[in-house]
């Protein structure tokens, strides 16, 4: 699978998650291609925690449906409604769950590129997870990433240190399919914006012009 196909393939999977393992092998690759994301001043600020203990996750688990009753109850009755018919994670669905983190104390505070945008270390473990998650779906391997969740609460779960921030909470695994579209675009949550709705020349809200907006629109990969 070429990187387009990946690109234009890739889910967050939540609903078709099956059992099966994992081997070491592709395991291994999926997390070098996150190790070899671009990290400011090459910082590599990142770590991946594997959980496969069930009795860990299901405390994550508890923590996530907490946060999505949370959030359903500041929804309106017609969004509640679709909400609740909306899986939000394979925690316990999947035989592996992945943490990526960052560490921004790596290297010292002096990281080349970070000294006005302090930022660029998380960014840099979203990179990796963008790489893991590519590397996965070339491998046949699903993942969904997991938002519902006060992070500190995880991170004493995980015993991941204070100054080290929790990025992402990733479910992975095999899967019965890919859906054709995302998931929350199938169930009506919401829509993919057209592209030529958010490219700009030049400056803020300068639109292209009209040759290369019909281009954006009807560019497929």
């Amino acid at each position: 699978m070429d990187i387009y196909e990946a690109i234009k393939r890739r889910r967050d999977v939540r609903s078709t998650f099956k059992g099966d393992p994992i081997d070491e092998g592709t395991l291994a690759k999926i997390l070098m291609a996150g190790h070899l994301a671009p990290s400011v001043g090459y910082s590599q600020p990142w770590n991946f925690i594997l959980i496969r203990d069930v009795q860990t996750r299901k405390k994550i688990l508890e923590e996530t449906l907490r946060q999505r009753e949370e959030f359903a109850q500041k929804l309106d009755d017609d969004r509640r409604k679709l909400f609740n018919t909306i899986k939000i994670e394979g925690i316990l669905d999947t035989p592996i769950n992945v943490v990526v983190t960052c560490d921004p104390s790596r290297f010292g505070p002096n990281v080349l590129g970070r000294h006005t945008m302090p930022e660029t270390c998380a960014y840099s473990a979203v990179l990796a997870v963008g790489n893991i998650w590519l590397a996965a779906r070339a491998e046949g391997v699903g993942i969904g990433w997991v938002s519902f969740m006060d992070k500190d609460r995880v991170k004493g779960i995980l015993n991941i240190p204070p100054h080290v921030e929790l990025v992402a909470y990733l479910c992975m695994g095999y899967v019965t399919n890919f859906p054709e579209i995302p998931e929350l675009e199938e169930r009506g949550w919401n829509r993919r914006l057209p592209l030529s709705e958010l490219v700009f020349m030049e400056r803020w809200g300068m639109s292209p012009e009209e040759d290369f907006r019909r281009r954006l629109d009807e560019t497929k990969i």
